[in-house]
């Protein structure tokens, strides 16, 4: 009788750890569905360009790209809105075609690499904008200055897998900033007028992405 008592008084102090342990597994399995909609994805650098252009001598456009970058995006297909993107971009990378004009634009009269050896992009909130169309709302850090600007994407196309294995999706991206948001303010003034280098850079970028 007495075993029996305290073979009940037991399961009675149990209870309350069971009911714990239930609410633990039941939370941990309603979680799984909005994680696993994510998936990891990162830049494929061989197919991929980070180009710009600007207005030079008020007459032509010079164009150049970035080498050395690297970024990963999380996609959320069911909720696209979900999405984030990080991408980092190596300012010394920089190559407009002209050994002299790069050299330039490394100096301390631009992008002074040697102090600033990074760019930075951080996405803070993705809004879809249309089939097919997307706005990506973050912060660029460049010579060490951190301002708002806004990727207007398209594509972000349907994954795909190449003769390798890999499984592969692609978009485009441009985006217009004011160099002298970030302290790039060097010019000359021209003698015919106007300035040498103009200070709107319309930014570029061809990206093909890699499933982590």
């Amino acid at each position: 009788m007495k075993s029996h008592q305290r073979k009940q008084s037991k399961e009675r102090r149990m209870r309350p750890m069971k009911n714990i342990v239930k609410i633990i597994a039941t939370a941990a399995l309603l979680a799984i569905p909005s994680i696993a909609t994510a998936s990891p994805w990162s830049i494929d650098t061989d197919h991929s360009n980070v180009g710009f252009k600007v207005r030079h001598m008020m007459v032509s456009n010079v164009k150049g790209d970035f080498s050395k970058f690297s970024g990963n995006v999380d996609i959320d297909d069911k909720d696209l809105a979900k999405t984030k993107v990080d991408a980092i971009i190596e300012t010394a990378s920089i190559n407009t075609g002209v050994s002299k004009r790069d050299e330039h634009l490394k100096s301390p009269d631009f992008f002074d690499v040697a102090k600033y050896p990074t760019m930075t992009f951080v996405s803070k909130k993705v809004k879809k904008e249309g089939r097919d169309k997307l706005k990506i709302y973050g912060q660029l850090t460049l010579h060490g200055v951190t301002k708002d600007v806004v990727l207007d994407v398209q594509g972000l196309d349907k994954s795909f897998k190449d003769p390798w294995g890999n499984i592969k999706r692609g978009a485009s991206a441009t985006a217009t900033i004011n160099r002298k948001d970030f302290g790039l303010a060097w010019n000359k003034t021209l003698e015919a007028g106007g300035v040498m280098v103009g200070d709107e850079v319309n930014i570029s970028l061809e990206i093909e992405l890699l499933k982590k």
